[in-house]
């Protein structure tokens, strides 16, 4: 079930406690030289869909939130993006959205490393006043972490920015965005994480081109294989989420 696309008589009609809705979050700002700024949507977008198409009796999707926090990438230019606390509570109020009609169980689907923060503190901040609710949110690539690791050549297994992952995804779902011609090894960037402390560094101090990881590794085919493996990952835990119970 697609939310736009439905009448609000058939919105109306649908089950609060036994619909999982599903809020698609993303991004559009710069990644590197050789990837278009839409990456994370053009991505989440796909992911969403493909797992909806698969639960569609049970999943309610909601339009991708193009809109991310961004405000790591601005020193690099061509990004788009809110700033943290708005963008925390411009989740909050989509979310109250569906949770005062009665939708129970809410998860955002998460395409974007800046809005993970956001993503929970704004769950925490909607669970004082819904308690009897399920308030989930998870990356597409938490959930799928083994499929993605299992196709990944570099030394990176998981999706970074720009990178071998969301290269070769790209390649896959829309290959004429794709600048193969300034693809380059970005393996070079700064961590944000040393000894279990996070450094707080914006993408211009941690990257030298605005990438990370190894997209010279990246292939359509390597794509076109992880895309089902996400979808059927997600899929999954979504339909055991739809299984559980409500604590009250």
């Amino acid at each position: 079930m697609k939310y736009m696309e439905m009448t609000a008589v058939e919105l109306k009609n649908v089950s609060r406690d036994e619909t999982l809705v599903v809020l698609p979050i993303a991004a559009v700002e710069q990644h590197g030289p050789h990837m278009p700024t839409g990456t994370d949507t053009i991505i989440t977008t796909a992911v969403a869909e493909q797992v909806e198409q698969k639960l569609k009796e049970s999943v309610l999707l909601l339009p991708t939130l193009w809109l991310g926090a961004s405000q790591h990438h601005l020193r690099w230019g061509a990004t788009l993006t809110s700033r943290v606390e708005n963008y925390e509570t411009l989740l909050c109020e989509i979310c109250e959205s569906l949770l005062d009609d009665g939708f129970r169980r809410v998860l955002i689907l998460n395409g974007h490393g800046g809005n993970i923060g956001p993503m929970q503190i704004s769950l925490r901040r909607l669970q004082v006043n819904y308690q009897n609710c399920q308030l989930m949110a998870a990356s597409y690539w938490s959930i799928a972490e083994k499929e993605i690791a299992s196709l990944m050549d570099g030394e990176c297994k998981t999706v970074g920015h720009a990178c071998e992952a969301e290269t070769s995804l790209i390649m896959h779902l829309r290959p004429e965005l794709v600048h193969k011609a300034k693809i380059e090894n970005f393996d070079d960037y700064a961590l944000d994480v040393v000894d279990g402390v996070y450094l707080c560094n914006d993408m211009y101090q941690r990257t030298q081109k605005g990438a990370t990881g190894r997209p010279d590794l990246a292939s359509a085919e390597k794509g076109e294989k992880m895309l089902p493996l996400i979808v059927g990952q997600v899929s999954h835990v979504f339909s055991e989420l739809l299984g559980t119970t409500f604590f009250e």
